[in-house]
């Protein structure tokens, strides 16, 4: 064998690919695939993907980074069909988005990608998403055996405030505020930390788990199908940890029917929650169902986010009037109004005046527009905190959280 071949050295083999429509669109991206892989990755078009998986040089891959923008909304199902071929495949694969839509990624996202990182990429955000795919997952935790008989007491030495947070229309920015008056409440003491405990009890469209990008447990849909056998361990043991200072018990993993559970359900969850913490933040679905009134009735106070527009008015008033009709207390209801006018818009101060006088309510809260502040920290996984510490809106969420807080509080001193 002669010197010359025996230098010679097999080229690396392939890990990663990038697939996009266009990736020199997608400069950083390539910087930062080059810095961690060095000569390891390739480029393939969006057309060329699946056919490429089923070739022996796929064999090596460990992951697929889709990079893409809003032009690639139109090819949404092509680009969904590349990501299910992967995972077929057991080939993991990063979303790179540039403006694309929360709906369009929630969906990529259920279709099976693990991770996604915003485009542009944000400092060594590539590199955490590569290693988070590489950490195995952790072992599932042990639920406890269900006791033969139902549960009736929790066996907390708590008895937390509740408060139930219902929008009146879609996009009002109900669970923006669920999330980060819950974040808020449990940050709001650093000598004394108060335990805040978040449920979102949207069955079928719940964000909070996407909000604090927070893994979906499938324990959740065994406690919520039989409630009657839980117990404080496998409550805790659903409950996903945010910062180890929030504690949130996610929506399902798949899609369920609202009717899977009934008013004796959340009462369970309800009574078992509050006796282990001093906030329980619930986050209802935008439907009104027959277990609503049984959080109205549970909750201390119940708000409701709206905005200044007819679709908010006409729903307000008829929620009041389904309430009235039931003898439900009204009483607990907070009207939160989102978006609302600067403080200079004397125009829109008047339209709020009038809002609430036709429809005999008053408007508790106001909250600023978060703009984009806020689909940004939605699509980070992270409260307005510690994204946007200084958006108008978390400080009007945190002055709200203080408010609570301090009732509270006094409530306590007086009893």
């Amino acid at each position: 064998m002669s010197g010359t071949t025996a230098l010679q050295q097999e080229p690396a083999p392939i890990i990663a690919v990038t697939i996009s429509r266009d990736v020199q669109e997608f400069d950083l991206l390539i910087e930062d695939m080059e810095t961690e892989l060095g000569e390891s990755w390739g480029d393939l078009s969006i057309g060329d993907a699946i056919a490429f998986f089923a070739q022996p040089d796929a064999a090596s891959l460990e992951f697929v980074a889709i990079a893409m923008d809003d032009e690639d909304e139109a090819n949404l199902a092509e680009i969904a069909e590349v990501i299910r071929a992967a995972r077929a495949r057991r080939i993991k694969a990063i979303v790179v988005a540039e403006e694309v839509s929360p709906i369009a990624l929630h969906q990529l996202l259920k279709m099976g990608a693990e991770e996604f990182v915003p485009y542009p990429l944000p400092e060594g955000a590539l590199h955490d998403a590569i290693e988070r795919l590489r950490t195995p997952p952790p072992a599932p935790e042990p639920v406890a055996a269900a006791p033969v008989a139902p549960v009736t007491a929790s066996g907390g030495d708590h008895d937390g405030v509740i408060l139930g947070v219902q929008g009146l229309s879609g996009g009002v920015g109900a669970t923006t505020l669920a999330v980060n008056l819950a974040w808020e409440l449990a940050n709001i003491d650093k000598k004394s930390p108060r335990k805040v405990c978040l449920i979102d009890f949207d069955l079928q469209m719940g964000s909070v788990a996407t909000f604090l990008d927070l893994p979906r447990r499938e324990v959740i849909y065994e406690i919520l199908s039989d409630t009657e056998a839980m117990d404080k361990d496998t409550f805790m043991a659903a409950l996903v940890g945010y910062e180890d200072k929030l504690q949130v018990f996610t929506a399902p993993y798949d899609m369920l029917p609202l009717d899977l559970i009934g008013p004796d359900d959340i009462t369970r969850v309800l009574d078992m929650a509050k006796s282990h913490f001093d906030y329980v933040v619930v986050d209802m679905p935008s439907t009104v169902v027959q277990w609503t009134e049984t959080v109205l009735n549970a909750a201390h106070v119940f708000f409701a986010p709206l905005e200044l527009d007819m679709r908010s008015a006409q729903n307000a008033l008829r929620f009041i009037r389904a309430l009235k009709a039931e003898d439900l207390p009204v009483e607990k209801l907070r009207f939160v109004l989102n978006r609302a006018p600067k403080f200079t818009d004397l125009s829109g101060k008047s339209r709020v005046k009038r809002l609430a006088e036709s429809l005999d309510i008053k408007i508790d809260v106001q909250l600023a527009d978060g703009g984009k502040q806020v689909v940004q920290a939605c699509d980070h996984g992270t409260p307005l905190a510690s994204s946007a510490a200084k958006s108008p809106l978390r400080k009007d969420i945190q002055k709200l959280a203080k408010s609570v807080n301090d009732v509270n509080d006094a409530a306590e001193a007086a009893a």
